[in-house]
């Protein structure tokens, strides 16, 4: 067991946001996670600061083309962030704790809203592709087989032992969004499932149909790990899915999914996904601070 939880005890996280304290001036209180094609939002951060994961003490590498792989320390509209350009993934190969170890440094550093952006694939047939899903609840498919980031013993330092999911994505930022989609004009909002898959081969036609049929809406390989840790920490998370290629759902069609489709459809959609985030955390101030009375209930 102490071989599993290697990746993520508390003294190892400790030791990581003390690195970055240390070697930074920002104290950020916004932690963004950017998806596949959707690095460019940390480009927005004024005054940043670069920091390789490989640089990072006890930090695992990014291996995914179209992720960076480097922390971006700075300001968002006037708010400290911290912004992870490439996240890491359950199909390169780590423990599921070590994936999910920067959230963990982001509490400590004291992040208290996580932003979490995705690339998935299209499961309602209503959406098209280059469609936006706010994430509102998520089918945690490894969850079901026992792999689960909170396995293992419990530090309640960081949270408690069974902590509830239910809430796992913020009404009040989910409606933020709305607000600030509807200002802006953008038409191509969705809100719905996201189903988290091991990866990195692509959903048969039969997984597509049955995830579909169970709820979901969008169907990835990312986020919902981080969600659940960042719950698990109180932070409030905020999380959307760029639709980046439509699942394959009928043994007639001659579409295949692909990693290009989703970086060329990050490419399209980044901008305005970067002015719709970076208005979100302008706006945090008035709705964070009615929220942290009730953040452990």
């Amino acid at each position: 067991m102490s071989e599993l939880m290697s990746g993520d005890s508390y003294e190892e996280c400790r030791t990581t946001a003390d690195w970055l304290l240390s070697n930074t001036q920002v104290r950020p209180t916004v932690g963004i996670v950017c998806g596949s094609g959707l690095g460019g939002l940390a480009e927005m951060l004024k005054d940043p600061q670069v920091f390789k994961y490989s640089d990072i003490p006890n930090f695992p590498r990014s291996t995914v083309h179209g992720h960076a792989g480097q922390l971006v320390f700075g300001t968002l509209k006037g708010k400290p962030c911290v912004c992870m350009q490439g996240r890491f993934h359950l199909y390169e190969g780590y423990p599921i704790q070590k994936i999910t170890l920067p959230m963990r440094v982001f509490k400590l550093m004291g992040v208290e809203t996580m932003i979490l952006t995705n690339a998935a694939g299209g499961l309602n047939q209503d959406y098209k592709v280059g469609d936006v899903m706010l994430i509102k609840d998520h089918i945690n498919m490894p969850g079901f087989a026992g792999i689960n980031p909170l396995a293992g013993p419990n530090d309640d330092r960081f949270g408690v032992r069974f902590p509830c999911m239910s809430d796992a994505y913020d009404r009040e930022l989910r409606q933020l969004a709305h607000d600030v989609a509807g200002e802006l004009g953008y038409d191509f909002l969705q809100e719905g499932v996201y189903a988290v898959v091991g990866g990195p081969s692509f959903e048969t036609i039969a997984e597509c149909r049955m995830l579909n049929r169970l709820g979901a809406d969008a169907v990835g390989m990312s986020t919902v790990h981080e969600v659940i840790v960042a719950r698990h920490a109180g932070m409030r998370c905020f999380a959307l899915s760029l639709i980046s290629n439509r699942a394959v759902m009928d043994y007639d069609s001659q579409e295949k999914a692909n990693h290009e489709e989703v970086l060329e459809t990050g490419r399209v959609r980044s901008q305005q996904l970067e002015k719709l985030v970076s208005t979100m955390v302008a706006r945090l101030e008035q709705s964070s601070s009615s929220n942290n009375n009730n953040n452990n209930s």
